[in-house]
């Protein structure tokens, strides 16, 4: 069973795309909505709830679990990998992050290449990273690809009350004005620091974004590629799993519990976050709560 962990339901994005590319692989989802928003947290803690909730999914029989967050991969991920999983009882599992496949697509090489190669250290491309305040503030995006393509430009643009207007459903008009805004000012600011360039990549580096992606389409010049990370991370675990194929625990032949194929936990109120999640994909599981499947 693979996992996926975000602090609330923004990962539920990267669930469905994981799902829809392995129709035979089982998925558990945790969300920590009870700790979110990890936002506001200091570096310790998010680390802190991240391996808690890892190590949750690993206890539920997961071998491989996704960070589908941004905030938690940047603050976490590398501090999991390194520092925690080797000396845990859990070695032989693993945890991926999202940025890592994100940063290989926006550069064009491979995440283990960490200094310039031919032709990567002579692109002069610009890239526009929208994402929330932390993920900007951590520079994680800029440090990652610098390290690749040095010469490459990135414009990084916080987008503070746009998970919140997503999360309310009905609110179109608000969203795409807030879209509109942001985009319009990176623009700005990108033609301010590339002398006039307009970007050629834009992340979606938050994973409740790709619900609005065709509005920062629709405001982001025609020739800028949008990155999505749904489409991006089930494109790697696809050739991940590819080379460590012991991670890919298909459902037993003539199994037919789709409900139970992808099981939602949440660490927090489910009656509240069934009656606030109104974006997810049509005949999704409901949450359960993780204190009675513990119990």
């Amino acid at each position: 069973m693979i996992g996926v962990f975000d602090s609330g339901h923004g990962g539920l994005t990267v669930l469905k795309g994981l799902a829809d590319r392995f129709p035979n692989q089982n998925f558990l989802y945790l969300g920590d909505h009870i700790n979110a928003p990890y936002g506001n947290r200091s570096s310790d803690e998010i680390v802190e709830l991240t391996r808690r909730s890892v190590e949750t999914l690993f206890e539920h029989g997961c071998g491989l679990v996704v960070l589908g967050c941004n905030t938690a991969t940047a603050i976490a991920c590398r501090s999991l990998q390194q520092d925690w999983l080797p000396q845990s009882k859990w070695q032989g599992r693993n945890v991926l992050g999202i940025i890592a496949p994100t940063v290989e697509v926006a550069t064009q090489t491979p995440w283990g290449m960490t200094e310039p190669q031919y032709p990567q250290m002579y692109k002069e491309d610009v890239i526009a990273v929208f994402g929330t305040q932390r993920t900007i503030d951590s520079m994680v995006y800029d440090e990652e690809i610098k390290k690749r393509c040095p010469q490459i430009d990135i414009v990084g643009k916080a987008c503070p009350d746009l998970v919140t207007a997503i999360e309310g459903g009905d609110q179109s008009l608000e969203i795409d004005s807030l879209v509109k805004g942001y985009v319009t000012e990176m623009l700005a600011e990108a033609a301010d620091k590339t002398d006039g360039k307009q970007p050629h990549y834009a992340i979606l580096g938050c994973t409740h974004y790709p619900l609005v992606e065709p509005l920062f389409a629709k405001y982001l010049p025609a020739s800028c590629r949008v990155l999505s990370q749904p489409t991006i991370v089930a494109q790697a675990l696809e050739h991940y799993l590819k080379r460590h194929p012991h991670f890919s625990t298909k459902r037993a032949e003539g199994a037919n519990e789709a409900a139970r194929r992808v099981q939602l936990l949440t660490t927090g109120d489910v009656a509240f976050i069934e009656q606030k999640l109104t974006f997810a994909w049509p005949g999704r599981p409901r949450f359960e709560l993780l204190a009675e499947i513990n119990g």
